[in-house]
């Protein structure tokens, strides 16, 4: 009997080895990795110069305090993504994770109107849909209902407007003005509140999981990004999935040439190999907080030298090519899956861009009805894939916070055009065993 408090609720096998897109079990079976784990690995499993790094950076420094000290590792970190950030002046406020990463964030917009006297706004504004981590601040920032229902008399702080999910898009005129109609929902809901109350917007330039790679109209990011300035509510990107190449951008809000005044990062900073995010705010954000009553906020593993060597050694592989290998790459599977998929009974939609790529699935293709959450379509679309050596990653209950299915594809860069060819051949078979 294992004394594991697991995340799973069956027996799971006991991964002993990985290498570049594969992870190897106990019993010697040998799983393509379609979705990075949780669309976390970038540069791939067991690179040597990522290994290396880790290793030399415990040979100087173990835990330091952030506080006694800084560290030539979260110094050079800093410097370097700051460089690539869609951030003018960027200052980089590392943490563990993503979800440690929003918390840093929502505080940070709180921080920057209290240091202005603007005591009364103190509102994040979400999408619905959304997932933003499952601290109690991100949660109650995420749309997602199921992941709220079990905490809800502990939220309800925020607000939540449309999410540009075009697939099922709110907009009575769609596919026409999406951007602006949804940039005039955020107007309204901001009037509605007062712009006063109004602390910041937070939202996944290309939403990631919870709606399996919706990427918005074009129109969409200019729009929201100019209501927000014109009220002066802090614009956060949350970069924690799309960031460091996934959508074959260094970051998202790349594709529209957004600037955002907070971004967040995790999952990719590091592909995984330790714990490690951060919060980045505008050199503008930081001088307001900063010449204000300061930041009342920190965590024990904050600033980490050890994630911030394994960061920037992610850095310097993704800079020798994997950002176009994401990009191009991503374009051929998606090219590939829509094709090979065109008249699968079961698929609605297939969309994404770079290594981000979802299917969603339905009960009818000509009304979109999804299917019902007793048939565990994506369950069992995964174990599909499972049992053939593929794994990938879903998400369900997106469409009324009950029923919905998504199956979401996000491998390591480095994977190789016979990779690349196993992991179309192994999703479409996979996909098409359902219904």
């Amino acid at each position: 009997m294992s004394h594991v408090f697991s995340r799973a609720t069956r027996d799971l096998p006991t991964a002993v080895s990985a290498d570049g897109a594969w992870i190897t079990d106990a019993d010697g079976t040998r799983y393509l990795d379609g979705a990075g784990g949780a669309i976390v690995v970038n540069v791939g499993h067991g690179v040597a110069s990522v290994i290396a790094a880790i290793g030399e950076q415990l040979e100087r420094t173990q835990y330091i305090h952030p506080t006694a000290f800084t560290t030539r590792a979260v110094e050079a970190y800093a410097e370097e993504v700051a460089g690539i950030l869609p951030m003018d002046d960027a200052r980089i406020y590392p943490v563990s994770g993503g979800s440690e990463a929003v918390e840093t964030a929502v505080k940070m917009a709180r921080a920057y109107h209290l240091a202005q006297g603007r005591g009364g706004r103190s509102i994040v504004i979400g999408r619905r849909g959304s997932y933003h981590g499952n601290t109690l601040g991100a949660l109650d920032a995420s749309g997602k209902a199921p992941l709220r229902k079990p905490y809800t008399p502990w939220l309800g702080r925020f607000l939540h407007v449309s999410a540009a999910y075009e697939f099922r898009c709110e907009n009575p005129q769609h596919p026409h003005g999406c951007g602006a109609w949804q940039a005039a929902e955020l107007e309204k809901m901001i009037a509605s509140y007062g712009e006063d109350t109004v602390a910041a917007f937070i939202a996944e330039p290309i939403s990631g999981a919870t709606l399996g790679a919706a990427v918005p109209t074009d129109d969409y990011w200019p729009a929201i990004a100019e209501v927000c300035r014109a009220h002066d509510v802090v614009l956060i990107a949350d970069e924690v999935m799309t960031g460091f190449g996934r959508t074959g951008r260094w970051f998202g809000m790349d594709h529209w040439d957004i600037r955002p005044d907070i971004l967040t990062a995790g999952k990719g900073t590091t592909s995984g190999y330790v714990p490690f995010g951060f919060a980045a705010a505008s050199g503008r954000v930081h001088e307001a907080i900063t010449g204000g009553p300061g930041f009342v906020h920190g965590f024990t593993w904050s600033h980490n030298a050890l994630g911030a060597a394994a960061g920037l050694a992610v850095l310097g592989e993704l800079k020798a090519g994997l950002i176009d290998r994401s990009r191009e790459l991503g374009a051929r599977l998606l090219e590939g899956l829509r094709s090979e998929l065109a008249d699968a009974p079961g698929v609605g939609d297939v969309r994404g861009l770079g290594l981000l790529i979802g299917i969603e699935l339905v009960r009818d293709r000509e009304t979109n009805e999804p299917f019902r959450r007793a048939d565990k379509a994506a369950e069992r679309v995964l174990q599909a894939a499972r049992e053939s050596g593929l794994l990938l990653y879903s998400s369900t209950g997106h469409v009324d916070g009950t029923n919905g299915d998504l199956v979401v594809l996000g491998p390591p860069f480095s994977l190789s055009d016979d990779e690349a060819s196993l992991l179309l051949d192994r999703t479409v078979a996979a996909v098409r065993s359902f219904p």
